[in-house]
């Protein structure tokens, strides 16, 4: 009969014990990956003119970025002068209830960028399923953790082949310009939220 030693059976638990620590440990890097991000005061300076967007959305979007000038001075009218911006794809999809699931960098006016994930259900008369590349201008945030958090919104799009939608969302003094065009399609109005996060995290809710 086999002798089996004390060390024999604790050493799979060990090797256990190891590989969970590691996961725990990347989980909470990723968690804290903003966190030495410092807040500054919001200043001028610290916001982006809307020739800069322009540029940077003509790049992100390419061949469908013809729109793209008319939609961000329209935004600048409306709201001033971005202290972020994002841009990055999503997938969403739809049947009265909805999810959505995107990801992308945060930048900030200082040369500063962070990944960022974001999402979140919805509900109302709103049918199909869209990918979608997303350019997102964020007011009133100069610290990238002052988004993570849900932000409502209504959403009434209407995708084709190249299509442009627009969207606003908006929690407290924090308000977000969604500017989304891609493939598919997605019709109708629904309404909902998005979540955003630094780390991935396929609960909508």
């Amino acid at each position: 009969m086999q002798n089996i030693t004390k060390n024999s059976i604790f050493s799979p638990l060990k090797t256990l014990i190891v590989c969970a620590s590691l996961c725990l440990a990347t989980i909470n890097a990723s968690a804290a990956e903003f966190s030495n991000n410092q807040t500054s005061r919001i200043t001028e300076d610290n916001k982006f003119q809307a020739n800069e967007l322009i540029e940077a959305g003509h790049v992100f979007f390419g061949g469908a970025s013809a729109n793209i000038a008319s939609v961000i001075e329209s935004m600048f009218s409306q709201s001033g002068k971005p202290t972020a911006y994002i841009i990055g794809e999503e997938g969403s999809g739809s049947l009265i209830i909805g999810v959505r699931y995107g990801e992308g960098y945060i930048y900030f006016k200082d040369g500063t960028r962070y990944k960022i994930f974001w999402q979140g259900p919805s509900v109302g008369f709103d049918f199909g399923a869209d990918a979608s590349k997303t350019m997102v201008l964020v007011y009133g945030v100069n610290d990238p953790n002052q988004l993570i958090n849900r932000f409502p919104g209504v959403d009434g799009s209407a995708y084709v082949i190249g299509g442009l939608g627009i969207s606003y969302q908006q929690n407290g003094s924090v308000s977000l310009g969604v500017i989304r065009t891609g493939v598919g399609a997605r019709l109708g109005v629904n309404v909902g939220y998005l979540k955003y996060s630094a780390q991935p995290d396929w609960n909508p809710f």
